[in-house]
């Protein structure tokens, strides 16, 4: 049973598991509005993938959210086969620092609940979820009325047509995703989204985009870090770049190896 006081948690300190998108932003708001004091952002990073799990954010650009909206993020670096043992550890170091609390922004996947409040339970952290069982049409028009902006980033094709790729998800876009029988939420897998400014962000997040890439039924258009975009695309020019004036060879790391994702994958 998920107690109905949203205030009942307020002077407690939380972090929050934090994917980048508009849900775990949104509950991250609510619950500051609700007198929580931020302690921390963790966020499940995908070690093979060098981005965060899910919704596929690199680390420069998770670094720059943590900036702007003032909370230390800690990335819970870990393979697939680690995940439930890796999360349980992140929340254990949380609660030695101070937390008591763990918010989620989950809405009403009962699947979810059962698994972030097991993980919570076996630690000794409160969990707490802001949206839980709200109207997902009334929490898309929160998030944006509240001045959000998020930038749809994943899309089911079985789901929702391509062309929502890259858009900026505001009430226009949100009508249309429902007029096209789709969940406007998103909350069944349609679409993920990247969260990049609003009123707990105190400078718009800067990133750029890449290629498109397929894989099966997804279809993902990358967040890119822009410096480390352009960085790359010299190199694929066969340009140095110059480095405090003095210029250098230098042998291309992973990140531009893989063209940041600047290749489609069909």
């Amino acid at each position: 049973m998920i107690p109905t006081d949203k205030f009942m948690h307020s002077g407690k300190k939380f972090i929050a598991s934090y994917s980048g998108g508009k849900d775990s932003t949104l509950a991250i708001y609510r619950a500051i509005k609700y007198g929580l004091i931020p302690l921390g952002l963790i966020t499940t990073y995908n070690t093979d993938l060098a981005r965060s799990w899910f919704h596929g954010i690199p680390e420069s650009i998770l670094n720059r959210v943590s900036e702007s909206v003032a909370i230390p993020l800690e990335l819970i670096r870990t393979s697939g086969s680690e995940y439930e043992k890796s999360f349980e550890s992140a929340l254990e170091k949380a609660k030695q620092n101070g937390a008591q609390v763990c918010v989620f922004g989950d809405i009403d996947i009962e699947g979810h609940l059962e698994w972030c409040s097991r993980r919570c339970e076996n630690i000794g952290l409160i969990p707490f979820f802001p949206l839980w069982k709200e109207g997902r049409k009334d929490l898309v028009y929160e998030f944006i009325d509240s001045g959000f902006s998020a930038v749809i980033t994943t899309v089911d094709r079985n789901r929702l047509d391509e062309k929502f790729l890259g858009k900026t998800l505001d009430r226009a876009t949100a009508g249309m995703i429902e007029d096209s029988g789709a969940d406007i939420c998103g909350e069944n897998g349609e679409y993920h989204s990247f969260a990049y400014d609003g009123p707990i962000f105190a400078k718009k997040v800067a990133f750029n985009t890449g290629r498109v890439i397929r894989i099966n039924n997804y279809s993902v258009l990358p967040v890119v870090d822009m410096l480390k975009n352009r960085l790359a695309a010299l190199i694929e020019n066969g340009k140095t770049p110059f480095f405090n004036g003095e210029r250098r060879s230098l042998n291309p790391p992973k990140w531009v190896s893989c063209a940041i994702f600047n290749t489609s994958i069909v």
